[in-house]
C-alpha cells in the first residue's frame, strides 16, 4: 500500500480484529477541494468478508444483550468524552475528505458526541408499560428486547453525525452493528468507530465494513441473521434495499428532497433570503433537507430574485480548511457531473439562469469540484430541475399568485422530506401545518437542521414512513415489543 505523511491508512473492524482485506486490494479517499490529496485509504472488501462481519455481530448479540444497560450506557458517554477531546483534529480530517468548511465540520463533530450522550442516558429510562387488568391476580406488561443484527448504512454528506444517531441507539438498546459507511468518507467513520472500540465496546459489538456497495452490500442487506437495516441516502438505492431485504428484517430508510421555502407577500424579504441561502448552499447544497425550490408569490418575485442573486453573489467559494469560506466543493467527480449536467438541463427546459452554475477553473480551485452556487428564475413546477433532487447548489425560483397555488406547488413533487414558510400571517402558517406534505415543517427558519432530541422523518419518497430517527423515538425501531400476561 503507498502512502504519504498525510494520507490515513483505515482499516476495517471484523469481530474485534482491525484488519485490512485479504485480496490486499484498497481504495483512496480524495480531498474534493485538492483531488491530489489522498486523504485516506481503505479497504476493498469482498463479499466473504462482509458476510464474516455479520457473523461476528450475530456470535456476539447474546452476551451484549446481557450487558447492563448502564455499562452500555458508560461506554458511550466515553465515546462522546473522546470526539469532543480530537474535535479539532477530526473536524480537519472531515473537512479534507469530504470538503465541508471547517466550522460545519466542527460542529459535526461536536453533534455526534452530543448524540452519544443523548442516547446514553435516555436509553437508561426506554422500557416497556404496564397496563390495568381486572383480574387482581394478574399483571400486564410490556417488555422491550432488542432486535438482532443490525446493518448500519450511511451516506457522505453527514459522515459522522449520521452515523452516530444510528449506531447509538442501536447499542444503546443492546443490538449489534454492522456498519458500512460511504466510499467517499471512511476515514471519519473509521474515528468514530475507533472512539467506541476505545471506550469498551466488546469484540464483534461493533463492526466496521469498507468498500464497493456492489460487493458488501448483499450479506448486510440480504442475510436473514441482519434483523434491521436503517439506511439514509438515494431513493434509488433505499428502493433496492427494500425490494432486497428478508420479510423478516425491519427497514428503515430516510431517502431524497426537494424541499420547498415559501415566500408570501408579507414576508420579511431580508430574512427570506438569508434562509434561503442557507438551506440551498450551505454544505454545497448537498443536504437532504437541503432548500433546492423557492416559491414566491408574485407580488414579491423580482425584489426577491435581486436580493437572492445579490446575496449569493457574497458568498466566498474555497478549500473549506481556509478561513472565511462559505461554501466549499461538491464531495466528488460524480456531484460534479450531476449538478453540471442539471445547468444545461434547465436551460433546455426555458428556465433562465440568473447567475452561477459555472464550474470555477482558475487555480487552486481547477485541482477541486468546484461550481459557482446557481440561480434559476422562470422555473415552471413541471420542470425536471423543479422536480429531481439535484443535490447540489442549485435553487429554482417558482412564481406563485397566490398562498393556495404556493402550497399545490410545493406539494406537487414525489419529495416529502422538509418545507418551510416565511410569512407573518398566523392563519396561513397554520394552513401550512396541516397541508404540507413534509415530515419536518418549519415556519420563517431555513428547511436545513434538526434537533438531537426531535423525531426526523420524511414522508412520500423521502422515507418509509414507519420509524423515525432522532430524539427519544429514535430508540422505538432497534426495539421489539414482548407482550406479557403474568398470572399469580
Amino acid at each position: 500500500m503507498k502512502t504519504t505523511q498525510s494520507t490515513v491508512a483505515c482499516e476495517a473492524l471484523i469481530g474485534g480484529h482491525w484488519c485490512g482485506s485479504s485480496t490486499g486490494r484498497w481504495y483512496e479517499s480524495l480531498n474534493p477541494a485538492d483531488t491530489g490529496d489522498i486523504v485516506a485509504q481503505a479497504p476493498l472488501l469482498s463479499t466473504e468478508e462482509a458476510a464474516q462481519a455479520v457473523e461476528a455481530a450475530d456470535f456476539a448479540f447474546s452476551r451484549w444483550a446481557e450487558t447492563p444497560p448502564t455499562r452500555r450506557s458508560a461506554i458511550l458517554w466515553e465515546a462522546a468524552d473522546l470526539l469532543d477531546a480530537r474535535r479539532d483534529s477530526y473536524a480537519r480530517e472531515l473537512t479534507r475528505e469530504m470538503g465541508k468548511v471547517l466550522p460545519a465540520a466542527r460542529a459535526e463533530v461536536k453533534r455526534a458526541a452530543d448524540t452519544l450522550r443523548f442516547y446514553a442516558q435516555e436509553g437508561l429510562s426506554f422500557s416497556g408499560e404496564t397496563f390495568p387488568v381486572d383480574d387482581s391476580n394478574s399483571f400486564v406488561f410490556t417488555r422491550r428486547e432488542p432486535l438482532g443484527v443490525v446493518s448500519v448504512i450511511t451516506p457522505w454528506n453527514f459522515p459522522i453525525s449520521i452515523p452516530a444517531r444510528k449506531i447509538a441507539p442501536a447499542l444503546m438498546t443492546g443490538n449489534t452493528v454492522v456498519f458500512k459507511p460511504a466510499s467517499d468518507s471512511p476515514l471519519i467513520a473509521y474515528r468514530l468507530v475507533q472512539c467506541l472500540i476505545e471506550a469498551g465496546l466488546p469484540d464483534g459489538v461493533l463492526n466496521l465494513v469498507t468498500g464497493r456497495a456492489s460487493e458488501v452490500s448483499g450479506p448486510l442487506v440480504q442475510d436473514r441473521r441482519v434483523r434491521a437495516i436503517t439506511f439514509t441516502g438515494s431513493t434509488a438505492a433505499g428502493e433496492s434495499i427494500h425490494r432486497n431485504a428478508p420479510l423478516t428484517t425491519r427497514v428503515q430508510l430516510e431517502l431524497g428532497g426537494k424541499n420547498p421555502l415559501i415566500v408570501l407577500d408579507d414576508a420579511d424579504l431580508t430574512k427570506a433570503v438569508q434562509l434561503a441561502v442557507r438551506g440551498g448552499f450551505d454544505l454545497a447544497g448537498q443536504a437532504c433537507t437541503g432548500t433546492s425550490r423557492v416559491i414566491v408569490h408574485q407580488d414579491v418575485y423580482h425584489p426577491l430574485v435581486d436580493a437572492l442573486v445579490t446575496a449569493t453573489r457574497q458568498l466566498r467559494i474555497g478549500n473549506g480548511l481556509e478561513e472565511q469560506v462559505d461554501v466549499g466543493p461538491l464531495a466528488n467527480a460524480e456531484q460534479l457531473k450531476t449538478v453540471l449536467h442539471y445547468m444545461s438541463l434547465g436551460q433546455e427546459e426555458g428556465a433562465k439562469r440568473a447567475y452561477g452554475g459555472d464550474r470555477l477553473l482558475e487555480p487552486p480551485m481547477d485541482r477541486g469540484y468546484f461550481v459557482r452556487p446557481a440561480i434559476f428564475t422562470d422555473v415552471t413546477s413541471s420542470m425536471r430541475i423543479a422536480q429531481e433532487e439535484i443535490f447540489g447548489p442549485v435553487i429554482s425560483v417558482i412564481p406563485a399568485e397566490s398562498f393556495e397555488e404556493a402550497l399545490r406547488v410545493a406539494n406537487d413533487v414525489e419529495y416529502g422530506l422538509s418545507a418551510s414558510i416565511v410569512t407573518q400571517n398566523i392563519e396561513k402558517a397554520h394552513r401550512f401545518i396541516k397541508d404540507i406534505q413534509a415530515g419536518t415543517v418549519k415556519i420563517n427558519r431555513t428547511t436545513t437542521g434538526n434537533l438531537i432530541h426531535a423525531p426526523f422523518g420524511g414522508l412520500k419518497r423521502s422515507s418509509t414512513s414507519t420509524f423515525r430517527e432522532s430524539g427519544r423515538v429514535g430508540l422505538e425501531f432497534f426495539t421489539q415489543l414482548k407482550t406479557v400476561y403474568y398470572g399469580f
